[in-house]
């Protein structure tokens, strides 16, 4: 398996479901600081690689040569922008489309073929948005939305592209997250209402998994009670 922005706090829950199902995960970072405070990284089925910017196509390419046999790829590296249409500039709207959507582009193509190689069949998830989903909820956040909107079309059209292939592919959506930094960020929300990380790790560790059988194209909800 390979888990993009598996260093951060879905990426870990995410390889922690991974690894508990019997799993070996690679995880790219980009700073020291990542590695070191990462749960996982001395889990004998783990391996931290240093790969720079996932919006690169060289650093994707060797990341993804460099596992022999892949069966999942899991697309979560991404970032979030807030503010309103009339006060961003074109440099945001193109760092969250690089962040978002590039990223997810680049790695899906290079899961495409890493997964041909092995003539197997596998898994492809992505991570969307619920913004992605529901436009109207994205008014004050439009480039984060249109990028991740961009992620989910990607997904539905590449699952259809790979089907006869054997790989399905897949994102989910999820709500605000109950994460550290977005308590930090929303101190008055309601966390309770909020998805939990282990929680959109489950559903995300199906999409994954050989039990999916059938589901291709889908971008799924994971809102919680919010």
């Amino acid at each position: 398996m390979i888990v993009t922005g598996g260093t951060g706090a879905l990426g870990a829950a995410v390889v922690g479901s991974l690894l508990e199902a019997g799993a070996s995960c690679h995880v790219p970072y980009r700073s020291e600081s990542e590695a070191q405070n990462f749960p996982q990284r001395a889990h004998p089925r783990t391996q931290l690689v240093s790969a720079g910017s996932l919006a690169d196509e060289a650093a994707v390419a060797k990341l993804f040569d460099a596992v022999p046999s892949l069966w999942a790829s899991i697309h979560l590296v991404g970032g979030y922008a807030w503010g309103p249409v009339a006060e961003t500039d074109k440099a945001t709207l193109m760092q969250q489309i690089e962040t978002n959507l590039v990223t997810c582009f680049l790695c899906c193509r290079a899961a495409v073929r890493a997964i041909a190689r092995a003539k197997a069949g596998g898994r492809i998830v992505n991570v969307a948005s619920r913004p992605a989903l529901e436009w109207r909820s994205g008014a004050g956040s439009a480039a984060y939305t249109a990028s991740k909107a961009a992620v989910a079309a990607l997904t539905t059209a590449l699952a259809e592209e790979v089907a006869k292939d054997g790989i399905l592919v897949n994102a989910v959506a999820p709500s605000i997250m109950d994460t550290p930094a977005n308590r930090k960020a929303m101190p008055k929300a309601d966390f309770a209402a909020w998805p939990k990380v282990d929680e959109v790790a489950q559903t995300i560790l199906f999409l994954a998994s050989p039990d999916n059988r059938v589901t291709r194209g889908a971008v799924t909800p994971v809102y919680g009670r919010t």
